[in-house]
Order: C-alpha cells, then sequence, then structure tokens
C-alpha cells in the first residue's frame, strides 16, 4: 500500500473518516521502511570533528512531508490551513495518529500526567540521558498546516529511520508532542513546574479548560506536579521548526541556526482621563483618554524603532471607553508587549517606555498605569549546539544563518531542563498562523536531514 493516496491534501472533506486514514496509514508504515530509506555517502562530525558513521543515513523525504500532509486529516480547512486546537477532537485524532506512528517506530508509547505524548526509544547506556526531539500539534483557530507540525512530523520520521537502518543510540531518544502550545506552552512549562494552579481554570480556545483538557488527553491535573522533570535531567532539547518571518527566504539561505528564544513581557495598560459630551466639551478642556493613548503608542514605536538593538515592542490591542462616537474617552485600556533576548535589554527598553508615559500622562492630565501580567523567559541555545547544526548542515551541502527566534516555543521551557537547540526552515512569504502558512517540502526534508545529523552527533558527543 502506498502512502500517497491516503494523504492527498487537496481533498475537500480532511475531517472525514480520520479513523480508517490513520489505521491505513498505520499498516502502510511498515511497507515503507521494508522498501528502505535512501543513504548518502559523506560522514556527519562529531564533537571532536571524528566520523560518526561512514555512510549516515538520511530521512525519507517522501515519507516525511506525507506525515506532514496527513496531519491535515485532523482539522484541515479547505482554505489549506488548519484549525486543531488544543484539547478538541481534532487533537485528540491527530494525537491518535501520531502515537500509532510511534509504535511504528519501534518507540514506547505513553501519555505523562501533564497530558504530553511521549515515545521512547532506550538506549544502549542506561545511565546516558535522554535526547529529546518534537514540537507540538495544537494550532491557533483558523491557523496553517506547518506550525509545530514539520517539528512533530520530522521527529517521528527519524524514529522511523533509526529503527529502519537499526542504528542503536547511546542515548535515549524521548520523541515528544507537547500539549496546548498555542494557547501558553502548558505541556513544555509543566515539565519545569511552571504551570500555576489557576491556569487550570482557564478556558482555552476549543471550549475546554486547561484542567478538562489534560484530562481528556490522558493526563491528570491532580497530579500535575508529579509531571516535572529535574534541571540537568535531559542530554538536549533539539526542535525543527519553520521560521515563521521572512529572513531565510529573503536571504536565500535553507537552514536557520537559532541563536537564542526571545523572552517576553506583556503589561495591561489603562489611561484614565475624563468621559464628557464631546459637543459640549471645547477641545482645550479636554482630558481625552484615547488622545492620550495615541501619544502613549507612538512612544512605544520610536523607543522601540531608536533605541539600538533587535527590541520589539508591541501595543497590540486598544479599547476605548465607553466606546460610543459622540463621548469624549474617559478611558482606554490596551497592551503592551516587549521581546528580546535579554531581558535586562526588556527591563531598560521598558523603563524608557515608562519615562515617556509619565510624559504624556502629565501633558493630558491623565494617568497611565501599566500593569505586569505575563513572562517568558528568553532561552539562548547552546552555543555546542549550534556548531553541530552548522557542522550537519555544512556536511548535506546547506546554506545556513545564525538567527533570533522571535517567536516562543516550547524549547524555551526545556532551556529549564538542559541544552537546546532550534533549526529553522524558510517559511514563504513570512506568512505564518495563517492558512497561507507554507514550507516547501524540499524546505522540510532538509531540515530533518540536519536533525537526524545532529541528534547523531549529540549521541556520539559523550
Amino acid at each position: 500500500m502506498t502512502l500517497d493516496p491516503l494523504l492527498d491534501s487537496s481533498r475537500p472533506h480532511p475531517r472525514r473518516g480520520f479513523l480508517k486514514v490513520a489505521a491505513a496509514l498505520a499498516a502502510a508504515l511498515p511497507a515503507r521502511l521494508a522498501a528502505g530509506s535512501p543513504t548518502h555517502g559523506g560522514s556527519l562530525p562529531t564533537r571532536d570533528g571524528g566520523p560518526l558513521h561512514p555512510q549516515p543515513p538520511r530521512v525519507d523525504g517522501e515519507r516525511l512531508n506525507a506525515i506532514v500532509r496527513v496531519f491535515r486529516q485532523f482539522g484541515g480547512t479547505d482554505d489549506g490551513g488548519t484549525t486543531r486546537l488544543a484539547y478538541s477532537n481534532e487533537d485528540i485524532e491527530g494525537r491518535r495518529y501520531a502515537s500509532q506512528a510511534m509504535g511504528q517506530s519501534g518507540l514506547e508509547v505513553s501519555v505523562d500526567l501533564a497530558g504530553n505524548l511521549i515515545g521512547r526509544r532506550p538506549g544502549t547506556d542506561p545511565a546516558a540521558l535522554p535526547i529529546i526531539i518534537g514540537s507540538h500539534l495544537d494550532t491557533v483557530p483558523a491557523g496553517g498546516s506547518y506550525d509545530g507540525h514539520v517539528g512533530v512530523a520530522a521527529a517521528l520520521e527519524i524514529a522511523l529511520t533509526l529503527h529502519h537502518h537499526r542504528i542503536e543510540l547511546r542515548h535515549p531518544l524521548e520523541v515528544v508532542i507537547f500539549q496546548n502550545e498555542e494557547g501558553g506552552k502548558t505541556g513544555s512549562r509543566a515539565l519545569v513546574g511552571r504551570v500555576e494552579p489557576h491556569e487550570l481554570d482557564i478556558v482555552t480556545a476549543s471550549g475546554f479548560t486547561i484542567r478538562d483538557g489534560i484530562t481528556r488527553l490522558g493526563g491528570d491535573p491532580a497530579r500535575l506536579d508529579e509531571a516535572r522533570r529535574e534541571p540537568g535531567s535531559i542530554a538536549g532539547f533539539l526542535e525543527l521548526h519553520i521560521e515563521q518571518g521572512a529572513v531565510l527566504e529573503a536571504a536565500n539561505v535553507q537552514i536557520g541556526v537559532v541563536e537564542g528564544i526571545v523572552g517576553i513581557r506583556r503589561w495591561n495598560v489603562t489611561v484614565r482621563g475624563a468621559r464628557n459630551h464631546a459637543g459640549t466639551t471645547p477641545m482645550n478642556q479636554r482630558r481625552d483618554a484615547l488622545v492620550a493613548a495615541a501619544d502613549f503608542i507612538r512612544a512605544v514605536n520610536d523607543v522601540a524603532t531608536n533605541t539600538e538593538g533587535r527590541q520589539v515592542a508591541t501595543v497590540g490591542r486598544i479599547e476605548a471607553v465607553p466606546g460610543a462616537p459622540n463621548v469624549v474617552p474617559g478611558e482606554v485600556r490596551a497592551t503592551l508587549e516587549i521581546r528580546d533576548l535579554e531581558m535586562d535589554k526588556i527591563a531598560s527598553v521598558f523603563a524608557e517606555i515608562e519615562e515617556r508615559a509619565r510624559a504624556v500622562g502629565a501633558d493630558h492630565e491623565v494617568a497611565i498605569e501599566l500593569d505586569r501580567f505575563y513572562e517568558s523567559l528568553a532561552a539562548p541555545t547552546d552555543p555546542r549546539f549550534r556548531d553541530m547544526i552548522e557542522a550537519s548542515a555544512d556536511a548535506l551541502g546547506y546554506t545556513h544563518l545564525r538567527m533570533p527566534s522571535g517567536a516562543g516555543h516550547d524549547a524555551q521551557s526545556m532551556a529549564e531542563l538542559g541544552s537546546v537547540g532550534m533549526i529553522f526552515v524558510p517559511s514563504r512569504d513570512g506568512i505564518s498562523h495563517s492558512p497561507r502558512e507554507y514550507t516547501a517540502p524540499e524546505d522540510i526534508t532538509r531540515g530533518a536531514d540536519v536533525l537526524l545529523g545532529v541528534v547523531l552527533a549529540l549521541d556520539g558527543a559523550g
């Protein structure tokens, strides 16, 4: 049985018959394994520069991209995108398929107490710490079909490749599909003990609370603390992901070597002026909260633009109160977000914005309050992993570029457990979180081949 007829992403009703599709694909996998995957000459370097395998394996690009396409069977939309919200039926269906693929890869499959799906491959050294690879399957509403999917498919394909070639690793290998990445990285944050009790009652985009969602996935929210892993308990975490930006495409570069994942801080902004009648209040007597908010927004843009560095600052939401056409707004509610690879830089940018806010408030006789409500710590990648990614790309003849990640990823949480590395592949037009999101099959294959090389190099490095 061949895979492609089952995985045609142009099918008009991608959610229909998911059980038949998953079962048929699971049955097809052994045939593909028996048929074999291509190998190529050359040697991937180890940490000390020696060869790791005289003929290192390469992933099966056809099978890899077929896996990417089949994920669209679970929540795919007619416009080419995917809506697979965390904890939804589509999410459960996609995980069920991934679990079957894990089994066909010789992995021991389990669900941890946080609801993360894990496939484990034992290593030859009982004392060796696990190498973890993976990503997430959940999407934003009306999202794309590559964000997260590519990293999961690559991790599954690497497990399939190792299984077929009968390559034994010294380290255990874990393929992890993290739950609810798009809703706050719940699955990976649970592994480092950063999910607060109140979060369990948050209602997610699928309509389920996080508490109920964890239960639906097979976890146990009452025992969430037991899902926590200790710092230093992993040999490393590696994640392949689409760039979600246009840097690689614009530079005509094939592989992004991620230097780190930006830290994020967010504030609720409240501007308090005086509500009054729009027709009877002279312009020079107004304390217009919206006009002040406009000056504040311009100040945020000015500070972020004119400060040296790669920081970004965004006012992404604004609401005028009462919001009537004939009332001078007495209050404005907004948000402020600042991102940078260094938390100290975020703090310094915020300090200048805060100073500018005080000046705006004084000019307009309004009060501007900034209350922080969210923080995600910056996570630099391990320099050794960057070198390994570049060495793997060089051995395969792929161009590469070091770059930051402006988006948050599960690797950000995993950095609290040990070293992390991230590989980016190009996104067409830099579009993500949209049905127009697209990464070419050959780019996906290149990224997976580089990831496989790094897994082998890390396993041989000690």
